[in-house]
């Protein structure tokens, strides 16, 4: 009786143990959970933050100092450039070249690339395009590939087989398979960082070509009204290369 009387007496403190662990536990993990939430709403409201103060400054530093820019822009735009650019945060056209309000008409991307004419496929970029070479009458294209782009070092990477585990990325980036070829037969030689430096320009030079198939554009380069560019921006030592 006695050591039946022990063993519940056991069994009971081993319950009220694992009870107060369970507990333990729950709060713990609802005081990480608290935590977590409140980190989310600091960084959402951080966020939103720097938004505020990025267009306080522009407004105190640009807009109210420029009046009468910012007047005839009210009453539309006429850029003289389109700039085709990579979406890469360190390399804003507007930033590298000193493009004011006004001055550029940018599309950017995956790779500043430019897809062939296809009334079925990108419309969004052959939208854009049509809307500078038609509407805006802009004078000058210009594709701009940039040093260390991931776009183009998955260009380079992919077996091209679907087998990259992206829904649109390999897609995208194929508009340059061309590129990639020239580059992998040219340079077998080089190591992948390499071939990837070369591949930035040769990207380009596809872009370029890929714009000819535009009937607009191919219609505006031989009336003389428009202009195609190339461009390559090393941040990496600060240099800016322009082609024809």
């Amino acid at each position: 009786m006695m050591i039946s009387f022990y063993y519940y007496i056991y069994i009971y403190v081993m319950r009220v143990k694992f009870w107060q662990v369970c507990m333990l536990q729950e709060n713990e993990e609802k005081v990480e959970q608290e935590k977590e939430e409140k980190v989310e709403m600091i960084e959402e409201v951080m966020g939103i933050e720097r938004l505020k103060s990025g267009f306080d400054y522009f407004k105190k530093e640009i807009y109210e100092k420029k009046p009468e820019l910012f007047k005839e822009l009210s009453t539309g735009q006429s850029p003289k450039f389109m700039v085709v650019a990579c979406a890469d945060s360190r390399v804003c056209p507007s930033v590298v070249l000193n493009f004011g309000p006004g001055e550029a008409f940018t599309i950017r991307n995956i790779a500043a690339m430019v897809p062939p004419y296809d009334k079925t496929k990108y419309s969004g970029a052959g939208a854009a395009i049509e809307y500078a070479v038609l509407h805006l009458k802009v004078e000058n294209i210009v594709v701009i590939g940039h040093s260390c782009c991931g776009g183009i070092k998955g260009l380079m990477s992919f077996q091209g087989d679907g087998t990259s585990g992206t829904d649109f990325i390999e897609d995208w980036v194929a508009v340059c398979m061309p590129a990639k070829n020239k580059v992998k037969e040219s340079y077998a030689d080089l190591s992948l960082e390499e071939q990837c430096a070369k591949c930035e320009k040769e990207a380009v030079n596809v872009s370029l070509e890929n714009l000819k198939t535009y009937p607009f554009v191919k219609e505006a380069l031989e009336k003389g009204t428009l202009a195609i560019h190339g461009g390559h921006y090393d941040f990496v030592n600060g240099i800016f290369d322009a082609w024809n």
